[in-house]
Formats: structure tokens, C-alpha cells, sequence
């Protein structure tokens, strides 16, 4: 049996690789369906409102899914939570092309939207959780570059959405062709992933005094978990609202047509990628919390070039800062969440879970305003949950492993390259030596196994 203590350097990055793999096929998953928005509206013949309504079935399968997660990870770990949240994705998907194709109408798609929502809950902690013991063992911020992934597979699927949106090919075709082959690439990149609950208990460095393990009601009556889930919430709501409203927004907002607005999707999502690849190094220099208190700034600002000005092409560099401004909140929030190895699951979920109540109650809100006094208006609603994100950005100062001693010496929080201290730098050398695995190479490895692992689902060609 392979252990911590004898993981070899190939190993590790197998590992690291196959997180990179799940994190960019999740987001191809959601932007499939996200990049057709504009088309099931013109199936069913919705209103706004009626389309936030639609949405939050998918965010009413995410709660369950991420309540469940918790249990689900801790007791079966993060490979198997991976494997559920493949087989509900693809049944709910499928299940959802289907009905927008041959017009089995609203509740039939509200159904297949709460699997699918499930699926992803469940796949967003549990990817998390395996990508936040990955980063331990490389000791470096990797977070973010998970998250980038994910926003690659995103502007993938947009992309992709767009395309059919201007090829007209039916939702069902679109659907079932992406999510299968997904799927199935998913669950061979899943077997490389290694056991994270013995690797946090090895690699554990906090020496104050709890007696027994934290519950995971435990956990949701820590102040730093609610103070972390305000962040994830506050750039939750900043990513999603674009992810749900943007294409529309500029349809009817900008007059754009719904393959442009697909198109400006695109751009957020390619925003959303540069931010969080540029956002590693910057993280690993300054520290958490002044990379989220200006990535809260720009956020706002974009937002409101998007809503106040009347240009076309101003309003769409409003959404490339939109998008960098949103890309670090949600992955530097999970990093956060995960610092002490013996909460990490049973944080991540909570803050998870509050983040989701963003998914949960944004599109029907949006939705309703979005009636009263159109979708720009509505979006401002987004700036208050962004100023919160950024008051609350102290409580992801980093602690433990991953706390940022000063260029002295001292255990300040400003300034100096992070490390970690000695005794936990000197285990995780031990372990797997991966401090010296790039994260350049780290990508392009990700890149190649994901063409790699596409094979067995028969394609012979990359899912992306």
C-alpha cells in the first residue's frame, strides 16, 4: 500500500494532474448548459422571471448536493464523491437536452436542472477538498490555478455554446455528446487521486489544543467559517450572476443577438482564466487579503462600466474587469477554508454551502427585479454582496502551513515570500519532494492527460 511517507514525485503530479483534469471538465459541464440559456428561453418562451426560476432548480440540486458532500467526502473520500457527481451529471444533462428538444416544458427541465445541480455540488467539494491537499503537498498556492482550469473549461463550453448557438444544432445533440464524453474522462482521472485523509493527518502542523475533532456542526459555529463563507458568497454571487444573466443582459440590455451574447460570456469566462493564472504568483507575494480587497475593488468597478455606460465596447472592457475581479474570491475562499487539514472537508462544505446560497437565491431575485426595473438594474444588488466580500477578505489571512512569516523573520502577515515552517516544509519534502514540480509544467502535463485520458471514452480526441 502506497503511504504518505513513500509517494513518489510521479505520483504526486498524477494526482495534481488529474484535479487540473476534474476542475476543467466541470466547468465545461456547467457552460454547456449555460452557453444555451438564450435558446432554452426561446423554447419555452420565458420571461425573466420565469428564467430565474429555471435556474434555481439547478441551485436547489447544488444545496443538496454540497449538504450532502460533507458526509459523503469525509466517510468515502473525494474519488468516490467524484464518481456520484459524474453518473448526476450526465443523467441530468441528458435528461435536460432531451426535454428543452422536444418540448416536454418548464417542470421537465426544472427536474433534470436539480440533478445536474446536484452532480455539480457534489463534484465542487469534493474537487476542492482532493485540489487543497494537492496544494498542501507542493507547499505553493495551486488554488488558483485549479480554478483557472475550471474557468478554461468554461470559456470552452461558452465557446463551444456560442458556436451552436449560430450552427443552430439542437440542445439535445449538444448536450448528450459533451456530458458523456466528460463524463467519462472524469472517471478515469479520478483514479490517480490519493487518499486525502491520510495525507491530513500526516501533514497537520496546528498544535492548538482541541481535544477530538471538530463535528461538522462544529464547524458551521466557528466565526471564521461564516466570515469566509461572506467572501465566497459575496464573489460567488460576482461569478454567478454573470454565468446566469450576462448573455441576456446584453441581449436585452445592449441589443446584442444570443449568439453575441454567448460571445460576451466568452469574454467574462477568458477574464475569469487570466485572473486566476496571473493571481497565483500575486497571492503567493502579497497574501491573501490584499489580493481580495483589490479584487473586490475592480469587481466593482467593472460592474458599473457594464450597468452606467451606454457603449458597447466600454461596457465589454466592464466585463473584463468584472471577470478578473471575480476570478480569485471562490478559490482563495476554499484555500482558506481548508487550512487546518482536520476541518478541511467539513469547512469546505459550509463555506460551499453558503457560497451556493448566492446560486440559490441570486437568479430568482435578479429575476424578479430584473421585471421591475430591468436586468442592469437588478445587477446592482451584486455590488452590496461585493463590498461585504471585500470588508470581510481578514478572515482568509492565511494560518497554520500556510501562514506568511515576514521578510524578517517574524510571523507577521504582510510582505515575504510565503513558505511553509520548517518542520512542515521538511515533512512535505519527505513525502514527495514536489516543491520543485513548476507550475508551468504542471499545466502542460494537465493539458496532455486530459488528451491522454479522453481515449477510453472512445472519441480518441480531446473532450475539451
Amino acid at each position: 500500500m502506497t503511504t504518505p511517507s513513500t509517494r513518489t514525485v510521479p505520483t504526486t503530479r498524477a494526482w495534481i494532474i488529474a484535479v487540473f483534469v476534474v476542475f476543467t471538465l466541470s466547468g465545461l459541464d456547467i457552460a454547456t448548459w449555460l452557453g444555451r440559456i438564450p435558446s432554452v428561453r426561446d423554447s419555452l418562451g420565458a420571461s425573466t422571471f420565469e428564467m430565474g426560476l429555471l435556474v434555481l432548480g439547478m441551485a436547489v440540486g447544488s444545496i443538496g448536493g454540497l449538504t450532502f458532500a460533507g458526509h459523503i467526502v469525509a466517510k468515502l473520500g473525494a474519488r468516490r464523491g467524484i464518481q456520484i457527481a459524474a453518473a448526476c451529471l450526465a443523467l441530468g444533462m441528458v435528461f435536460a437536452g432531451i426535454a428543452v428538444t422536444l418540448g416536454w416544458g418548464f417542470a421537465a427541465i426544472w427536474i433534470a436542472l436539480i440533478a445536474f445541480g446536484f452532480g455539480n455540488g457534489l463534484c465542487d467539494v469534493s474537487m476542492n477538498v482532493s485540489g487543497a491537499a494537492a496544494e498542501k503537498a507542493g507547499g505553493r498556492t495551486i488554488m488558483p490555478l485549479f480554478h483557472a482550469a475550471f474557468s478554461l473549461g468554461t470559456l470552452a463550453g461558452a465557446g463551444l455554446g456560442a458556436l451552436a448557438e449560430r450552427l443552430e444544432i439542437p440542445v439535445s445533440v449538444h448536450f448528450i455528446v459533451l456530458v458523456v464524453i466528460t463524463s467519462a474522462v472524469m472517471l478515469v482521472a479520478v483514479t490517480k487521486f490519493q487518499d486525502e485523509h491520510r495525507f491530513a493527518e500526516q501533514v497537520s502542523t496546528d498544535t492548538s489544543p482541541v481535544a477530538t475533532p471538530l463535528t461538522r456542526m462544529q464547524v458551521w459555529a466557528q466565526p471564521s467559517t461564516i466570515l469566509i463563507g461572506v467572501i465566497v458568497l459575496g464573489m460567488a454571487l460576482a461569478e454567478g450572476s454573470a454565468n446566469d444573466w450576462l448573455p441576456l443582459a446584453m441581449i436585452d440590455g445592449h441589443g446584442l443577438d444570443n449568439a453575441a451574447g454567448a460571445g460576451v460570456l466568452t469574454v467574462f469566462l477568458a477574464a475569469m482564466t487570466v485572473g486566476r493564472v496571473a493571481g497565483s504568483p500575486l497571492i503567493d507575494k502579497f497574501g491573501r487579503v490584499p489580493i481580495l480587497r483589490i479584487s473586490a475593488a475592480v469587481a466593482v468597478v467593472g460592474l458599473g462600466m457594464l450597468i452606467f455606460i451606454d457603449n458597447v465596447p466600454l461596457a465589454i472592457v466592464g466585463v473584463v474587469l468584472w471577470g478578473l475581479g471575480a476570478s480569485l474570491g471562490f478559490p482563495m475562499g476554499m484555500s482558506a477554508a481548508a487550512d487546518d487539514p482536520r476541518t478541511a472537508a467539513a469547512k469546505v462544505s459550509a463555506v460551499a454551502t453558503i457560497g451556493y446560497v448566492a446560486f440559490l437565491a441570486g437568479p430568482p431575485l435578479i429575476g424578479f427585479l430584473g421585471e421591475h426595473v430591468g436586468l442592469f438594474g437588478a445587477l446592482l444588488v451584486v455590488f452590496v454582496f461585493i463590498i461585504a466580500a471585500g470588508l470581510a477578505s481578514g478572515a482568509a489571512r492565511e494560518t497554520g502551513a500556510a501562514a506568511r512569516p515576514t521578510r524578517g523573520g517574524g510571523d507577521g502577515h504582510d510582505g515575504g515570500k510565503p513558505r511553509l515552517p520548517a518542520d512542515s516544509a521538511n515533512h512535505t519534502d519527505k513525502v514527495d519532494n514536489v516543491d520543485n514540480v513548476d507550475n508551468a509544467t504542471i499545466a502542460a502535463d494537465a493539458t496532455s492527460t486530459a488528451d491522454a485520458t479522453s481515449a477510453p471514452s472512445g472519441s480518441g480526441r480531446d473532450a475539451r
